[in-house]
């Protein structure tokens, strides 16, 4: 083997599915290690868990950012633990309310080449490599969603949660956009686009709830997660 293709076996890959590596088969079990890993770690939370996510460039002085801090310590004071992606922004808010108040803080952090360092406010910290691995953690071991404010990656969890619902592979759980101002153009889109041309059906829609204020959006989760 050359010096070419040994720098190629041993370099870390910058994007983690690329397919032009050589020894390419071995990322399985670097796959199958963090599934493993994650299981057996999120299985010692023994509290009924939501995850709340949104932008990571959230600033610490933003309305969101102390909207998703209210959420979460109100949650923890009611005895649900509080999952977010670790990260800062909004994921810092919920982590800071949730341990602030006394709660189980889980932080799923993913390694990212930018913005994503972990926050210091988590009493039960994971690492993820890859982003479908962490968003099974978020899926098995949530009992409802809070969606805040954010960019691709919210919407990427939201629509992946609401699909998996609608097409029957998980149990449906509440998932809820908190911030009518921000979210209502989105639900107006779906409204005028998706329904009215029958891509999806009216029903779809109710698997989404619009809040403004935690105290509603605490409620709902008590009515319909059960601890």
């Amino acid at each position: 083997m050359g010096m070419n293709e040994r720098r190629r076996v041993n370099r870390e890959p910058k994007y983690c599915l690329e397919n032009d590596v050589v020894g390419d088969s071995w990322r399985m079990f670097r796959i199958m290690g963090e599934f493993v890993d994650g299981f057996d770690a999120m299985s010692a939370v023994n509290v009924p868990a939501v995850t709340i996510y949104g932008s990571a460039r959230t600033p610490a002085d933003h309305p969101h950012y102390k909207m998703a801090e209210k959420i979460a310590g109100d949650l923890a004071e009611e005895g649900y633990g509080v999952i977010t992606g670790g990260g800062p922004g909004i994921m810092e808010a919920a982590n800071k309310g949730a341990i602030e108040a006394g709660g189980v803080s889980v932080g799923l952090n993913i390694a990212l080449p930018h913005e994503q360092a972990s926050n210091p406010y988590i009493n039960f910290p994971l690492q993820f490599k890859y982003f479908f691995v962490r968003k099974v953690m978020f899926l098995k071991y949530s009992m409802a969603f809070i969606c805040m404010p954010g960019g691709f990656g919210s919407l990427d969890e939201l629509f992946e949660s609401v699909t998996l619902i609608q097409t029957e592979r998980i149990k449906p759980f509440p998932i809820i956009l908190v911030g009518s101002e921000f979210w209502g153009g989105l639900i107006d889109w779906i409204q005028d686009q998706f329904i009215k041309n029958g891509t999806i059906s009216e029903e779809d829609l109710d698997l989404i709830q619009v809040m403004d204020e935690s105290v509603d959006v605490v409620d709902f989760i008590k009515k319909t997660v059960v601890l």
